[in-house]
């Protein structure tokens, strides 16, 4: 049996582990350790299984059991701290958690006839091949910045969760050759195919990239980024994060289709319809029906942290959204199941993010910012962390540093599903300068980019208008908000408050003012 993961590939049959084309040294018992974590890589391994399988039952002390462990850790490019590809769960014992695919046989198998069999099974998760960018132009510069954004999308692609990506150097053996994608998907193992093409046109630079279906050939998705050329550096970063952020949304929405017409979906696919749902929008119905996506998941596999940081996010959502109801208990059962997420997996970008946007809505907007800014030194790419560190800075008493944050959030994905959740933060810190003007305009972009969003939106709108004197918008604003919360008034605004810092205070009173005037029922 052959398993491939990362740039790895592990024959049982030839006790190897390789690395590209490198064989890497591993100890006999490390071997035997790290084939029987990968085989058994559904469930976690517990010590008295690992003794049982690798040293038959003898005596082996904990000292020694975590040497090895440790060995098959740096064999493969892993960590203790890391825990990317190997992950212990605290008195319960360790599991590869990494994405694998696997064929049987050794390489360059015959089927009967003698014909060489290639290609590799798909594995369960989304997978995908980021082929080598075509350079359109003659210029050999831009040779390089094609191959620069390759591998920057590649990495950049290799972060997102439950996404199994083929490293660079497999991918790069296709470079310059004119082979089938459905070829390409075969040999590979993978779902999807990403190629693209980039090309100079005068003191402009273009960038046409698609997603195809490697098994129909079907096009999903196709883009083009038209940008005028200044540092190609900066750029291959800054198309390499778009492309990526803008990839996930479509890699999700392609994964629910496929897993809605499984006949048994496994707790990935029920994950990834949850996912759909969320990128439909943050109102109770979509949210609702989320959170059943996401629990029939962990009904699965208990174990499935994505499913878990889901239902954090749900409750997190909802507790940010000022409705009126259990919103404390929201946000307190949010901070617990991120909480219990990072007790095992440490480096989880995103858990880390929610926990930081529910410290930010109880009063913590320090631990908040902190937080998030935790997961961009994981993940660079997530946009949304920065929308959140904004509004963090307008709850310290710092609204005039916020619109720099979302403007960074915008620059990394600027069609980002979330994108809404930006531009409210971006309102209520005009709110808060009281720059009414600006503020009537995030808001109104919030509204018009997600026709679902939450009461209070509609609500501060209406106190910017008031206070700009536009009585009949504003009251028109209020009973649109009402319309989605009938239990919204300015006592459960004041309730709601996720500061104590005096400069915070004040400016939401003069908020308030305005939703009196704008006709809100003062509760």
């Amino acid at each position: 049996m052959r398993y491939f993961f990362e740039d790895f590939s592990f024959d049982t049959a030839r006790r190897e582990l390789r690395r590209g084309s490198d064989v890497i040294a591993i100890a006999p018992k490390v071997f035997d350790l790290l084939g029987y974590l990968i085989d058994n890589r559904d469930r976690v391994v517990s010590k008295d299984d690992l003794i049982s399988a690798i040293w038959q039952g003898r005596i082996v002390s904990d000292v020694a059991l975590t040497t090895r462990l440790n060995a098959a850790r740096r064999a493969i490019g892993d960590s203790g701290d890391e825990q990317r590809l190997i992950r212990t769960f605290p008195r319960k014992g360790v599991r590869f958690i990494g994405a694998v695919h696997e064929t049987a046989g050794p390489a360059g198998a015959t089927v009967p006839g003698g014909s060489p069999k290639p290609g590799f099974a798909t594995p369960d998760k989304p997978s995908l091949v980021v082929l080598p960018f075509t350079n359109l132009s003659p210029d050999p510069e831009q040779e390089y910045f094609a191959d620069g954004v390759t591998e920057s999308l590649t990495t950049d692609l290799s972060r997102m969760v439950g996404i199994f990506v083929i490293g660079r150097n497999s991918a790069f053996s296709y470079k310059g050759k004119h082979v089938d994608l459905k070829q390409i998907g075969r040999e590979l193992g993978v779902r999807y195919v990403l190629e693209g093409s980039v090309q100079r046109s005068g003191s402009r630079m273009r960038i046409n990239v698609q997603l195809i279906d490697a098994e129909t050939g079907n096009h999903l998705w196709a883009e083009r980024f038209d940008k005028p050329i200044a540092d190609l550096f900066d750029m291959q970063d800054e198309i390499g994060a778009r492309l990526a952020n803008q990839l996930g949304t479509e890699l999700v929405t392609a994964e629910a289709r496929r897993a809605a017409r499984a006949p048994l979906p496994d707790s990935m696919d029920l994950y990834f319809q949850g996912m759909a749902c969320v990128n439909r929008g943050s109102d109770p119905i979509n949210l609702s029906q989320a959170r059943k996506f996401f629990e029939q998941a962990l009904c699965l596999d208990a174990g499935n942290v994505e499913a878990m940081v889901g239902t954090a996010f749900v409750d997190a959502m909802r507790g940010t959204s000022m409705q009126t109801g259990d919103r404390a208990a929201r946000l307190q059962a949010a901070e617990k199941s991120l909480t219990e997420v990072l007790a095992h997996v440490p480096n989880h970008a995103m858990a880390h993010c929610l926990l930081g946007v529910v410290q930010i809505f109880t009063k913590r907007a320090a631990q908040g910012i902190a937080e998030c800014e935790r997961a961009l030194a994981l993940d660079r790419n997530l946009a949304t962390a920065y929308g959140w560190i904004g509004l963090g800075k307008c709850y310290l008493g710092r609204a005039e540093e916020t619109e720099a944050y979302i403007m960074q959030a915008f620059r990394l994905s600027p069609r980002d599903n979330r994108a809404f959740t930006w531009t409210t933060n971006a309102g209520v810190a005009q709110s808060y300068l009281a720059a009414d003007e600006a503020a009537a305009y995030w808001f109104k972009r919030s509204i018009e980019t997600n026709r679902n969003v939450a009461a209070f939106v509609h609500v501060y709108l209406a106190a910017a208008l008031a206070h700009l004197g536009r009585i009949e918008e504003a009251r028109a604003s209020v009973q649109a908000g009402l319309a989605i919360d009938p239990n919204f008034t300015i006592s459960h605004f004041h309730a709601c408050a996720p500061t104590d810092n005096s400069t915070c205070l004040a400016q939401r009173a003069r908020i308030a003012e305005g939703m009196r005037k704008a006709g809100l029922p003062n509760g």
